[in-house]
């Protein structure tokens, strides 16, 4: 007699993948998706926490101070109407509230880069990249002949690119940081930083700052919301155009914050979606669906000891945020 399937309806889809991933930590008390634990507007850290010296550094160089490249992006969204229609447009596509945009340009344009004056110039130096021929590589290998290795096999490639090139994150951490495999020594580095470094120009671009491993991860997400085409790490030109591109980079910008707000109310049981300082601190420091297992874990054992759960925190980046959160909704129109 032939096997039947199990169809899960697709409705209730994500609440057997949370419970099933609380169940295998012990997590008796994880919420299912659709009942997960809001997070309040607000920091939950009365100061803001400390700001890192490579920050420091970058806006020294500058002349400059936090506070001025604060109201610089600031001014520069308060005053360009195309761009905040942009804002609420891209937001509307990906179902989240275009403050959380506002909050990460807000943050990458305080304490990594200055707010350019037109968006046209990042559209120029995106032109630029895409004449230049150029991989994505590590000492004279390709990343995609790199992946090939068997140490990356369980990493399916029919997935989905988030939980792929997650995956692929994820094997970089433990099989090749820091180590020799075979003769070859791996730097102890991100694997974003190791391979989706280009020659000469830095590991963020364009109006988001996106890396480009960020956008590889976001791409089927882009490609079925904004119907534009799938990236290609073999083709880094394409790539890089599309994260400096300023209409593009803002739907790279709006799924990746879709995906870290979906990966915290699946994975570790909190609705992040109404605070812009936790999303912003997650386009920060990226890996959110790693994050969210890990907040996950550590609950779970605090939950043996009797102790309450331990909600995401802000870092210094989201702390700005949420700290003007109210400013900044006045000016994108909410």
């Amino acid at each position: 007699m032939p096997k039947r399937k199990l169809i899960v309806p697709s409705s209730k889809l994500n609440a057997v993948i949370a419970m099933t991933f609380a169940c295998s930590l012990g997590l008796a008390w994880a919420p299912a998706a659709y009942s997960a634990e809001t997070v309040a507007k607000g920091n939950r850290n009365a100061e803001q926490p400390a700001i890192p010296g490579a920050s420091k550094r970058r806006t020294q160089a500058t002349k400059s101070t936090f506070d001025a490249k604060y109201e610089k992006i600031r001014d520069l969204i308060a005053e360009d109407a195309k761009l905040r229609g942009k804002i609420v447009s891209v937001s509307k596509a990906y179902k989240i509230d275009p403050i959380h945009i506002v909050g990460a340009l807000v943050g990458e344009h305080t304490y990594n880069v200055d707010a350019y004056d037109r968006l046209q110039t990042y559209y120029v130096k995106a032109v630029s990249y895409a004449g230049n021929r150029f991989q994505f590589e590590h000492d004279g290998e390709s990343v995609v002949e790199f992946v090939k290795r068997p140490e990356f096999e369980d990493c399916d490639e029919d997935a989905g690119s988030e939980e792929l090139w997650t995956c692929r994150e994820e094997v970089w951490e433990d099989a090749f940081r820091g180590k020799t495999v075979g003769d070859r020594s791996y730097p102890d580095d991100r694997f974003g930083a190791v391979f989706f470094q280009p020659f000469y120009a830095g590991q963020t671009f364009g109006l988001g700052q996106l890396n480009p491993l960020t956008a590889l991860k976001h791409t089927d997400r882009v490609n079925k919301v904004s119907r534009l085409r799938k990236l290609d790490a073999g083709d880094a030109a394409d790539v890089y155009k599309a994260i400096m591109e300023p209409d593009s980079t803002l739907a790279y910008m709006a799924a990746s914050i879709a995906d870290s707000i979906d990966a915290y109310k699946n994975l570790a049981g909190f609705d992040i979606s109404k605070n812009p300082g936790i999303t912003a601190t997650l386009y920060n420091v990226g890996n959110a669906s790693r994050r969210a297992k890990a907040l996950a874990a550590e609950n779970a054992k605090r939950k043996k000891r009797g102790l309450k759960p331990k909600p995401p925190i802000e870092n210094y980046y989201g702390w700005l945020v949420n700290e003007h959160e109210d400013e900044l909704r006045e000016i994108i129109g909410q």
